[in-house]
């Protein structure tokens, strides 16, 4: 592969704490998993997986000055520029451009967008998101139910996997990007047009 896999597990393997690591690994095994069954570059999809939270333990101090130096590369609108815990996939996909040398835009919007989504989003970076979500670690509830829809259906695990993402941002009462919810009725508005065309079909 393009990318040395294996250079860049070490690297994470000495700057992130042993459970963000281990998750790390979990959401790559996931994405290759996922790559495998909806025909995406496997390696690919493991190794965008593998550096998704690659800065997340940087302190916020230094995520936020990746981030304001990423605005050239990556447009930011101010609730994620207001909101610590989304900082670091812009600073992750900022980060392993200018210090990896990584151009491939697929595997920069996967990590850039892995937590937030955005409407359009191509098949790996949906493949990155959704193995974040479901990855081995996850015990929140519902998580069973969320790993059959992320095998069965793609669109409809977007859908439900926003959706998720949107109540729990309510929940603590914070921000929710404009990409988030342009993503949300993306794949809301695919779904209802598969199911308009399977309600065609039965009549």
């Amino acid at each position: 592969m393009l990318y040395d896999a294996e250079k860049k597990r070490k690297y994470l393997e000495k700057n992130l704490s042993a459970k963000r690591y281990n998750h790390s690994l979990n959401v790559a095994a996931e994405c290759r998993k996922l790559a495998e069954k909806y025909g995406e570059d496997p390696e690919k999809a493991y190794f965008a997986g593998l550096i998704h939270d690659i800065c997340k333990e940087l302190p916020a101090a230094e995520q936020y000055s990746l981030v304001l130096k990423s605005e050239k590369d990556f447009a930011v609108c101010r609730e994620e520029l207001d909101t610590r815990s989304l900082w670091h996939g812009i600073a992750g996909a900022y980060f392993i451009k200018t210090k990896f040398g990584i151009e491939d835009i697929d595997i920069l919007n996967a990590v850039r967008f892995h937590t937030v989504g955005h409407s359009g989003m191509s098949r790996l970076e949906e493949i990155v998101y959704l193995g974040d979500l479901v990855s081995a670690e996850r015990d929140y509830k519902d998580v069973d139910k969320m790993r059959k829809i992320v095998y069965t259906d793609i669109d409809e695990a977007m859908r439900a996997a926003l959706a998720f993402s949107i109540r729990s941002v309510i929940k603590k009462g914070g921000f929710i990007p404009p990409c988030t919810t342009e993503a949300y009725n993306f794949y809301t508005r695919i779904c209802s047009e598969h199911s308009s065309k399977q309600e065609k079909r039965s009549i």
